[in-house]
């Protein structure tokens, strides 16, 4: 038996890490949004009684270490099933270290994959219970749409969608960052107002100028990254409403009300940046085709 599923990159309209917690995690506040830019995801049983892993992106490890297999083993885990042979191939569209979770909804789909795939009947609660244990970002994934995230990433709210408008999504290639290390520059800032509270109030209200203006991510503020700075520049250049930096970089995002011009801004970016797409928000996550 075969399942196909569409996993979702994020973009973080607003990102606030509000300190560091006892346990070593972060604390954050930030609302996410998922857009139709898509991982395709296929699980297929068979009878070698082990958990194998594809992908067509260099670089992405294919074994135990991937976030898939290991959403596979916690699924098994959750279930109280013995480990049975399913082989999870990957196909990537989502650029990978660039803060838009590829590797989170990923996992995510297999997670909802597994649970069609062996008829466990898994509620969504449980089905997220499994998520958290496998990553913060993976339980929003699972939902998608937009939401208020805090914790570490795991409590979510619903807030009133973005709608009505196209998202260029631009990921330098010679830009990586370390999420470690970006915790380290991150904790080092001045203290300052959460913007995800005046995010989500601007959301509420439908006020594309606030909403826009409101883009904010601490991340962009502690890495300061020069490729960063120039995609958003040519963004701006181009009649972005606002623009900035996804979770812990380097992908750039920029929200346009015309369509034309996010068009525009795709031409304009993409001889320069390859991994350059035109998105729309979406109201769901992770899904079987």
């Amino acid at each position: 038996m075969e399942v196909k599923l569409k996993a979702p990159a994020k973009i973080n309209l607003s990102l606030d890490v509000l300190g560091k917690r006892p346990d070593g995690y972060h604390e954050l506040s930030t609302v996410m949004q998922t857009v139709d830019l898509y991982d395709e995801i296929t699980l297929t049983q068979n009878d070698s009684g082990a958990v194998t892993v594809s992908c067509d992106y260099e670089g992405v490890p294919c074994d135990d270490r991937n976030i898939c297999a290991k959403a596979a083993y916690r699924f098994f885990d959750y279930c109280r099933l013995p480990v049975s042979g399913v082989h999870i191939d990957i196909q990537k569209t989502i650029p990978t270290q660039a803060g838009l979770a590829g590797g989170s909804s990923d996992g995510a789909a297999v997670i909802v994959g597994m649970n069609y795939l062996f008829n466990t009947k898994l509620s969504p609660k449980e089905m997220l219970d499994i998520g958290e244990r496998v990553g913060a970002d993976v339980p929003f994934c699972m939902e998608g749409g937009t939401k208020l995230c805090t914790g570490i990433g795991g409590t979510m709210k619903k807030v009133p969608s973005l709608h009505g408008v196209q998202i260029v999504i631009c990921k330098p290639d010679t830009v990586s960052v370390s999420t470690a290390e970006a915790y380290q520059k991150v904790d080092a800032l001045a203290k300052h107002p959460c913007y995800t509270d005046e995010m989500v109030k601007a959301l509420y209200t439908r006020d594309m100028f606030t909403i826009c203006a409101t883009i904010f991510n601490d991340f962009e503020l502690a890495l300061q990254i020069p490729e960063v700075n120039e995609i958003k520049k040519i963004m701006l250049g181009c009649k972005a409403r606002g623009a900035g930096m996804s979770g812990s970089g380097s992908a750039v995002f920029a929200i346009f009300t015309s369509e034309r011009k996010a068009k525009q801004c795709v031409e304009a970016l993409k001889a320069d940046y390859p991994k350059t797409f035109l998105c729309k928000p979406i109201k769901n996550g992770c899904a079987v085709e």
